[in-house]
């Protein structure tokens, strides 16, 4: 069983747990207290099933299907017991084609099953679609009671075979999704891998009589390997995959939701007021600020002003000192803030050359360097050290499809905050990118004051972890707001006003005040 979740990615402690309490019950429970009850040839179980219904201890849900569980929709109930019942009802049946990969009826109920004959079943919420063919062989794997499932490879020829229907009605994945999953092959454990999934389906091939699906394969396995011409492949990922350039295909599902929802909102236009050289250089020093401390570069307000005035690091602090002249280099220059990215190539170009800037005197991060070691926070793994070109380019056409200087400031901020393409200096990075659009368009450029910390945090997680863009545009429309209230012709009358906003001060011990 735990070759079958592992390989196929399923939602593993739920059938298992699911699997482990069907058993417990079959052997231990009285009859009576079974959600699922089979009908039996036994003619005293018979008898007994039959008083049971009649006193109403049980019902009938479907043909030779009885429950104890008088509450539940008969749909809910065969929906979470689908595998135990098709283990008990059709012995070796085996769970092919499509269902051997998503584990589940498609969206409009049907699951596909390898068996002696071709037959649809309808059971309620649940359409039973079997497909003669041949039994379980080596490698398959058996699941709940006699239940068997397609092993990887076999699966893969099996959704290869020519199917009549469409949509959630066919046996088989389209063409892109099965590139993805080959494509995710390579992700995870690298072109070996996948080369042992062609050579072990070439032997099932042959014994399953699969020759023209196992071309197929042959022929799509080596278009993502390059050894094949590219036309082969349907999908963006695979194609990109082909072409050396591999993305992760996750990430531009949450940046598309991202996108569809800055597109749909009208955003306000609040044009710069801090426009005179002193004014934007003194707005620069807050902002730069305040973006290091809340990556942990932390400094008395006086030793920042110290450090910015005389351009000279504090010795005992070199390092640290260069995080804030390199922020305040790059965000208090108007001019390398209206540059904005004009191609994908160009996008790559600008982020390498202001990290370089930005972390010039951390030469152990590599500035200017993508990263060559995968990096996390708690529990977010960020995008894998060999997609992160794929992946920022893909962004790419999407950011070039907003026009509102917000809506582009809050999508670049994202893209990079959750690449994470650098080994340091990330969150840095995300906020001069986000500055940088605003400035481009002459709009408020957006300060996160140490006491809005952790919203700007819980903006990021919703929208990383639940795929929620609203608490995270809503956050960063409060920031642009509070932003736009602060006037810095003079940098002592700022910091007045900031002080006065709570901006100081950490989440716990304060509210960020307009």
């Amino acid at each position: 069983m735990e070759n079958i979740l592992h390989k196929n990615n399923y939602n593993g402690k739920y059938f298992a747990f699911l699997y482990i309490f069907l058993v417990i019950m079959e052997k231990n429970a009285p009859l009576h207290l079974q959600e699922i009850i089979y009908g039996s040839s036994d003619s005293i179980v018979s008898r007994r099933i039959s008083n049971w219904e009649k006193e109403g201890i049980i019902r009938n849900i479907a043909s030779r299907i009885y429950t104890s569980n008088l509450e539940d929709s008969p749909e809910d109930i065969i929906q979470r017991n689908i595998f135990p019942i098709l283990g008990h009802l059709y012995p070796g049946a085996v769970l092919s084609h499509r269902s051997a990969f998503e584990f589940a009826p498609t969206s409009t109920g049907q699951l596909f099953v390898t068996y002696k004959y071709t037959k649809k079943v309808k059971l309620p919420g649940v359409t039973l679609r079997f497909l003669e063919g041949r039994p379980a062989i080596e490698g398959d794997t058996p699941f709940s009671g006699k239940l068997m499932v397609s092993q990887r490879e076999r699966a893969f020829l099996e959704n290869l075979q020519i199917s009549r229907q469409l949509g959630p009605d066919s046996k088989t994945l389209n063409f892109p999704e099965i590139e993805a999953k080959l494509e995710k092959i390579i992700r995870v454990n690298g072109t070996d891998e996948l080369n042992k999934v062609r050579d072990r389906a070439r032997l099932i091939a042959k014994e399953l009589g699969m020759d023209m699906e196992f071309e197929k394969l042959n022929k799509i396995i080596g278009a993502l390997l390059s050894t094949n011409p590219i036309d082969e492949l349907k999908s963006e990922v695979g194609r990109a995959r082909s072409t050396g350039i591999p993305f992760d295909p996750h990430r531009i599902q949450v940046f598309e939701l991202l996108f569809k929802e800055l597109k749909q909102n009208e955003y306000k236009y609040r044009e710069e007021k801090n426009s005179t050289t002193t004014a934007y250089r003194n707005f620069a020093f807050y902002e730069s600020y305040f973006s290091n401390y809340i990556e942990g570069t932390v400094f008395e307000l006086d030793e920042a002003k110290m450090v910015i005035s005389t351009q000279q690091p504090i010795p005992s602090r070199n390092e640290d000192s260069h995080d804030i002249l390199g922020t305040y280099q790059l965000v208090s220059n108007r001019r390398e803030m209206t540059i904005t990215p004009f191609s994908k190539e160009n996008f790559l170009e600008i982020l390498q050359y202001r990290h370089e800037i930005l972390l010039g005197a951390r030469l152990d991060k590599k500035p200017g360097q993508f990263k060559d070691k995968n990096n996390r926070a708690g529990d977010t793994e960020f995008v894998d050290l060999e997609l992160v070109r794929g992946t920022l380019m893909q962004s790419f056409d999407l950011y070039r499809a907003l026009s509102h200087p917000y809506a582009k400031a809050a999508f670049i901020m994202f893209v990079v905050s959750e690449v994470h393409p650098f080994l340091d200096g990330n969150g840095r990075m995300a906020r001069i990118m986000m500055n940088a659009e605003l400035t481009a368009g002459n709009q408020t450029k957006i300060i996160i004051p140490t006491v809005y910390r952790e919203d700007y945090l819980g903006g990021l997680r919703r929208l990383t972890r639940a795929n929620d863009p609203k608490v995270y545009i809503r956050m960063l429309e409060r920031a642009q707001a509070f932003s736009d209230t602060l006037v810095a012709m003079d940098m002592d009358s700022m910091e007045v006003q900031l002080k006065k906003s709570n901006a100081f001060v950490e989440s716990s011990e304060g509210v960020l005040k307009f």
